[in-house]
């Protein structure tokens, strides 16, 4: 039998190229479930086979079609490449027997309310919440938990369509205005204070990698208020350093990742100091994070992504290895023009540059800390005066 391996993606994003050109470089065949709107998108020329369906959550309808594919290919891994794909691939491994993540973990990657639940349960500190359902415990929760409080949507991504409510008459009024929908939703306290990110690599049970960051501004008030999205890293020498570290190893155990990737937010209360559990994504993190991340440390986490799946395909050994340690920084945003012009960006720490499809980017590096929070002040207000577009948030990320 070939050593070859087959990896079906699904996705409903162009997403992930990087994991999808190395996966030529890995013996691997790559397969890619995707919808038709994007058939006319650049994916990598590396992919061997692409097909396109209407919608990806006829979740019955991909059972038949993903298993006509099966009558000629033996997938040995089914890779979501966003969010909104991970549910998807679990229902697609259950359903053809394919090693992986099933659905009943992969609740606890998607589902708000789940992973919330789970990460209490293991000892992880989380903002006050209730499931708005009963409403009754509704109202009992506002009456033990003072306002503001944010009710979120169970299953989107990031900030999507997140609502800060003020006071009861604000809750409920965006409760009887989701109707029917209103038990795919959550409420939680609102908890002012920092919100950083954690972004790792796991195999055998075993974070190998994990790189903290700190965002300049909470990304709901980025996607509710506009202005520009960005993140610096954690050095060792802050004293939340470590505390970070520890805590995403209590989230990934908790919620019983055994190999991939992982973006797991956290936020430090403004008032009691303490670290509370947000949310946690079994993929890369979004927002050209990958870029930050391989500017510091020189991994690619969607290349790494890729070396995991095919070593746990092969029940072979993996090892990622750093090739640098810098301190960096990314800023990113919506754009005036259509492809900015960054060339006067010129700094000799600038590493990366994004100026495409109305987003401009940078990330910085340095082995000077100060250095890297020096340019992000100095480019932020540069970007505001010269590139910042403001737009409504959308139903869905980016």
């Amino acid at each position: 039998m070939s050593n070859q391996l087959t990896f079906l993606f699904v996705a409903n994003y162009v997403k992930g190229k990087s994991f999808l050109k190395e996966c030529k470089a890995l013996n691997a065949r790559s397969v890619l479930l995707t919808k038709v709107e994007l058939q006319g998108a650049q994916w990598p020329d590396t992919i061997d086979e692409i097909f396109f369906v209407e919608d990806l959550n006829r979740i019955d309808e991909l059972k038949r079609a993903v298993s006509y594919l099966a009558r000629t290919r033996q997938f040995d891994a089914i890779i979501p490449l966003d969010d909104y794909a991970v549910e998807t691939a679990a229902n697609l491994r259950e359903h053809l027997r394919c090693p992986g993540m099933g659905v009943s973990t992969a609740h606890y990657f998607r589902d708000k309310l789940a992973m919330r639940m789970q990460a209490r349960e293991s000892g992880l500190n989380v903002p006050d919440f209730v499931h708005v359902l009963n409403h009754d415990l509704i109202a009992e929760y506002m009456e033990k938990v003072p306002g503001p409080w944010l009710i979120k949507p169970r299953s989107e991504a990031g900030s999507v369509q997140i609502k800060k409510c003020h006071g009861p008459g604000d809750v409920w009024q965006w409760i009887e205005h989701l109707g029917d929908r209103q038990s795919n939703f959550l409420m939680e306290a609102y908890v002012p204070g920092e919100v950083f990110h954690v972004d790792s690599i796991i195999y055998n049970d075993k974070i190998l990698f994990a790189a903290p960051h700190r965002y300049w501004r909470p990304p709901f008030d980025v996607w509710n208020g506009g202005g520009l999205f960005m993140s610096q890293s954690v050095p060792g020498f802050d004293e939340i350093h470590d505390d970070l570290l520890e805590a995403n190893r209590k989230a990934i155990k908790a919620m019983g990742l055994p190999y991939g990737v992982t973006h797991v937010e956290f936020i430090r209360g403004k008032a009691d100091g303490k670290l509370y559990f947000l949310e946690l994504a079994a993929r890369v993190g979004g927002a050209h994070i990958d870029h930050l991340v391989k500017a510091q440390t020189g991994v690619d986490l969607w290349k790494e992504w890729a070396r995991v799946e095919a070593a746990q395909a092969r029940k072979a050994n993996y090892k990622v290895k750093k090739e640098c340690d810098y301190h960096g920084g990314i800023l990113l945003c919506l754009s005036k023009q259509e492809a900015p012009d960054l060339s006067h960006y010129d700094d000799p720490e600038v590493h990366w540059r994004l100026g495409d499809d109305y987003h401009a980017g940078i990330v910085v590096r340095s082995d000077n800390f100060d250095r890297v929070t020096e340019l992000m002040g100095s480019y932020q207000k540069r970007f505001e005066e010269e590139i910042l577009a403001i737009a409504p948030p959308t139903e869905k990320p980016a």
